[in-house]
């Protein structure tokens, strides 16, 4: 299994510029909660790093062009998806814009890794 995570953003210098921007400016207002859970307005948040890193599912993390353009696929974004021959989603937008912390998504994440592997 692997988890992709597709965040509501384009890839570029000039996306990442926008978005820093606007986390800092308007962040009640920016499109990816994902993002703004994940990465503080600089870089990739400690403790979500630590967590990734020590995880053992395989984790794949991709812009929403980055993502069309390899998998030819379209979701509403920002969205967890389950890759184990099929992509499926098992985080959707409204979940992970309703998450308040770090924490949160941790333990979202862990609950749908658990509930695939007492599937199988």
């Amino acid at each position: 299994m692997k988890l992709i995570f597709v965040y509501n953003a384009d890839s570029g210098a000039l996306s990442a510029m926008f978005d820093i921007g606007h986390k800092i400016l308007s962040p009640d207002t920016y499109k990816c909660n994902l993002c703004k859970i994940t990465y503080g307005n600089f870089r990739e948040e400690k403790k979500w790093k630590e967590y990734r890193e020590k995880s053992l599912v395989d984790m794949e993390f991709l812009h929403k062009d980055e993502f069309e353009k390899l998998y030819g696929l379209k979701f509403e974004y920002p969205v967890v998806l389950k890759q184990t021959g099929s992509i499926d989603v098992i985080v959707t937008k409204d979940i992970l814009n309703n998450l308040k912390n770090i924490d949160a998504l941790i333990d979202t994440i862990k609950k749908h890794i658990k509930l695939w592997q007492e599937k199988i």
